[in-house]
């Protein structure tokens, strides 16, 4: 017999039924409640994670208990082996993936220019690419094959207002965005659409040592006069990432509550 909470479910899927989706980083914040919205909506959904086991299962429990389907995968997108083997699993377990969402954080350095180690920029720069080069190199030949794929990657607003002390993260995003312009071209004659949500301010761990006092001043300026959380972004993603934005790719959308006007 089918409960009233699978009934629910039903009711508000669609957008990504039958789609198989892949959320790096997913165990917490952005990537976790993007994996949660995808599922609503139909996705099976692969909740990546590489260190945090216990959250990313959590997040895996919380979509089944809505009805979902979700799998727990181990990996560091910084890895190529690991990244073949993480999706070589999906596609056992869930089905070739059609939906890409490229949000692991790599953790970087906040310093002037002055004071940075090389060491520390390149760490940062070299993660973000690599992150993003071997996943899209993974998923790619199974999208091809069936002409039909949707890319996302969250990078930040800084990419294009930088901020004091945040050269490397805003070098990082900057390059990431010019990697998913060219793969918009390049692979819009196959079916795959690739797309860039920016975040503003988002109220996740990532962001928890800031002075709350700081955040408050900064969600008030805004014109929405509030900080971003975290299923503000995963409602872009499912956005762009559906059919809905079927004649959408290579956009830069940010969503940062007025922050970033294009």
């Amino acid at each position: 017999m089918r409960t009233e909470t699978q009934e629910l479910f039903q009711l508000t899927t669609g957008l990504m039924a039958g789609r198989v989706a892949l959320v790096t980083g997913a165990s917490r914040g952005i990537g976790a409640a993007t994996a949660r919205l995808l599922a609503k909506h139909g996705a099976s959904v692969a909740v990546n994670y590489m260190n945090s086991e216990a959250a990313a299962a959590q997040v895996v429990s919380e979509i089944e208990a809505e009805g979902g389907r979700a799998v727990a995968v181990r990996a560091d997108v910084r890895d190529a082996e690991q990244v073949n083997a993480m999706v070589e699993r999906i596609h056992k377990e869930l089905g070739p993936i059609d939906t890409l969402v490229i949000n692991a954080n790599m953790q970087f350095s906040t310093a002037c220019f002055s004071e940075h180690r090389w060491e520390d920029f390149e760490r940062k720069l070299l993660g973000e690419m690599g992150g993003a080069f071997f996943t899209v190199k993974a998923v790619l030949p199974e999208m091809m094959k069936r002409r039909r794929g949707s890319i996302v990657a969250i990078s930040s607003g800084l990419s294009r207002h930088p901020g004091q002390g945040f050269v490397a993260h805003t070098t990082a995003k900057s390059a990431l965005d010019g990697l998913m312009k060219s793969l918009a071209l390049e692979l819009g004659p196959h079916g795959i659409r690739v797309n860039v949500v920016a975040p503003g301010l988002t109220l996740t761990d990532a962001t928890a040592a800031i002075p709350e006092q700081a955040k408050e001043a900064a969600g008030r300026a805004l014109p929405l006069r509030r900080n971003g959380l975290p299923e503000d972004i995963a409602g872009a993603v499912l956005a762009v990432a559906s059919d809905l934005s079927g004649y959408v790719t290579g956009a830069y959308i940010p969503v940062s509550g007025g922050g970033l006007m294009l």
